[in-house]
């Protein structure tokens, strides 16, 4: 978020938002600082209209102070049109891809229609226009963290309630996907060359997984996890046969952050971290947990992040936070 007027929001259930007139000078009056101090920067654009506008700025400001090198970039665009995409490669911008539609496909189709949702966004003519596309989650104010939901979402183009949304065209392939992930999103840190891959020269970042993603069935994709993690050539997590070779306990931040009690991407509730944390514990989770869906632990979560939450808890109530990288 460069100027709050430049908010535009991604909630599918509420109607599309109608930005305020004083946008375009606001907004240029930032990015031209931008531009002149040759500071990449980054813009969330949900709605073709929204991307109309805020171009116009692009360009009027490009025309004195050429954006050349700058490596900025659009977030989202599920709505863009061709033209804009033209407009963005003639600015020599990218466009960062979330999987939220595979979380609000659902009520994206409800309020705008099947056929309005079979290019959001349109990633495979970005591809075929040569603009630069990296892939991530946006997390976790619109989408889970877990990157295998966003690449099931990728090359399926399904939601996580199974519903299609993409023709075969628009679809990518396995390695396409993986790639967006990696180098292309290495060209939105301006790092092309440097990672992204598994070469000489490049940093030591790379995963043993519990699954070969290549060639799981589609629906065992999203069920991948990571068995052991290197990040510049340091093992920074370990699981079941690498266990021996766990780093050392990091810190949770921040510390109100319900995964310090609750673990991570689907951890069952940790008792004895529930219990030093001071949340209340009534229920100990078992198999009778099916007959009731575990209300108690639900109830649990709520409580937690309720009491744990502190006085900045209510600015990441905005939405997205892509404005926040």
């Amino acid at each position: 978020m460069l100027v709050f007027s430049a908010a535009d929001f991604e909630d599918f259930l509420e109607p599309r938002p109608d930005l305020p007139a004083a946008l375009e000078g606001e907004l240029k009056e930032v990015v031209s600082l931008l531009a002149a101090n040759k500071w990449s920067f980054r813009l969330h654009a949900t709605y073709e209209e929204s991307i109309t506008r805020f171009l116009n700025v692009f360009e009027e400001v490009n025309r004195s102070t050429p954006f050349k090198g700058l490596n900025w970039f659009f977030d989202h665009c599920e709505t863009v049109s061709d033209r804009n995409l033209e407009r963005i490669k003639a600015l020599d911008g990218g466009i960062a891809i979330q999987h939220r539609m595979a979380y609000q496909g659902e009520y994206f189709m409800e309020r705008y229609g099947k056929k309005a949702a079979e290019r959001t966004p349109p990633i495979r003519k970005m591809l075929e226009m040569g603009i630069p596309v990296g892939a991530g989650t946006d997390a976790t104010r619109v989408a889970s963290y877990n990157p295998w939901i966003s690449l099931y979402w990728l090359v399926t183009g399904k939601t996580v309630g199974g519903a299609p949304m993409y023709p075969d065209k628009n679809l990518l392939t396995r390695v396409e996907a993986l790639q967006l992930y990696t180098q292309g999103s290495s060209w939105f840190s301006s790092e092309s060359g440097k990672k992204g891959a598994i070469a000489v020269g490049q940093l030591a970042d790379f995963v043993a997984l519990t699954d070969d993603y290549f060639s799981v069935a589609d629906e065992e994709i999203k069920g991948i996890e990571s068995v052991l993690t290197v990040v510049d050539g340091k093992v920074v997590y370990v699981k079941e046969e690498f266990a021996a070779h766990a780093p050392p306990a990091i810190p949770v931040l921040p510390e109100w952050s319900p995964v310090k009690v609750f673990g991570g991407y689907g951890a069952p509730l940790d008792i004895k971290k529930a219990a030093r944390a001071g949340v209340p514990v009534q229920h100990q989770h078992n198999v009778e947990c099916h007959q009731h869906g575990c209300s108690h632990a639900l109830q649990q979560l709520f409580t937690a992040s309720e009491n744990a939450k502190n006085r900045y808890a209510g600015f990441f109530g905005l939405g997205c936070d892509c404005f926040a990288f």
